[in-house]
């Protein structure tokens, strides 16, 4: 088994339960946080577990981009900047593309990055105190690889409205616009995630495995060149003054002045 430093990962019963595991950061997405989550949805892959939960520790399940890596992004040259873009973008289509049913269990904001990370599995159960938000243009960003996912889980009305506003939403508004499974109280999440994982372990792993191949195999032309542009613009938008101004007004803790270039 991995050692791993940002997440713990146990297995039982059939169940690999991944938690996100830095609580003091709010879960906040790391460099070396993407990599463990790489690393364990591999060991994972190769288990003899038979569905996987996604949380997170303490209060929050991922509140973003961390601040430290945020920080440094303003000094990447062009091609660090399209490396991050591809690393982020194996990290989401691992998740999404995983051979076993995956479950989120959210115990919390769950804020740009993280709301991927949520909104990815094939369920996504969550608190009623659950906070959501594709908030990447409110500093600058651009939401180009979770928009390619986005859209095809909501379509385009709903998805211009949740990345061009960069609003947060609430989980009721999540359950109504078809993001989430079912709302479940703190004190019952993780067990109403086991007992969804135990009625997914009734049917044959490999019809699961098939379908779900079957699933992404649909999709993967599509995303294929969807994802490919995404990532042009998400490095591209990074030499951008505007893209400056929202990472430094951000951390300085002020309204941003854009001058839109």
């Amino acid at each position: 088994m991995s050692q791993y430093t940002t997440i713990q990962l146990t297995f039982d019963a059939g169940i690999a339960t991944l938690t996100l595991n830095r609580p003091d950061k709010r879960n906040a997405i790391s460099y070396e946080l993407i990599d463990d989550l790489l690393r364990a949805l591999e060991e994972v892959q190769h288990s003899s577990a038979r569905v996987l939960i996604l949380t997170g520790a303490g209060k929050a399940f991922s509140s973003g981009l961390d601040l430290d890596n945020l920080k440094a992004l303003i000094g990447r040259t062009p091609e660090q900047n399209l490396q991050d873009s591809r690393t982020m973008v194996s990290l989401f289509r691992s998740l999404y593309e995983f051979p076993k049913p995956t479950i989120a269990a959210v115990n919390g904001a769950a804020i740009a990055g993280g709301t991927g990370l949520a909104l990815l599995c094939d369920f996504t159960l969550a608190v009623p105190e659950a906070k959501f938000g594709y908030t990447e243009v409110r500093i600058g960003f651009v939401p180009a690889i979770v928009s390619t996912f986005l859209l095809r889980q909501v379509g385009e009305k709903i998805a211009r409205d949740l990345l061009l506003t960069g609003r947060i939403f609430d989980a009721e508004e999540a359950l109504r616009i078809g993001l989430l499974k079912e709302i479940v109280p703190p004190e019952k999440l993780m067990d109403r995630a086991r007992e969804l994982a135990a009625q997914l372990m009734e049917s044959s792993p490999m019809s699961l495995t098939y379908t779900k191949r079957l699933l992404t195999d649909h999709a993967r032309e599509v995303l294929d060149a969807q994802i490919e542009a995404a990532i042009r613009e998400n490095a591209g938008i990074r030499a951008t003054a505007d893209f400056r101004e929202g990472i430094t007004s951000f951390l300085e803790k002020r309204r941003p002045k854009w001058t839109g270039q």
